[in-house]
């Protein structure tokens, strides 16, 4: 039973993850802007360390851990 509860709950938390990269990330202005001037590399930074979006969905990720 310990598996199928832990398989519903990183289901869940895949969930949220597309949940805000849906609601948030997709057609994200500062993302486009960032990839237009710097890059999509520096673009791909940004959202990960400086976005409050990027950190919730580290803060999910590291629960999947």
């Amino acid at each position: 039973m310990k598996g199928r509860c832990q398989g519903l709950k990183r289901k869940q938390l895949f969930n949220e993850v597309e949940e805000l990269l849906n609601n948030y990330c997709d057609g994200c202005f500062l993302y486009k802007h960032h990839k237009a001037d710097k890059g999509r590399l520096y673009a791909h930074k940004f959202c990960i360390s400086k976005c409050t979006v990027g950190e919730k969905i580290k803060a999910i990720g590291s629960k999947l851990s």
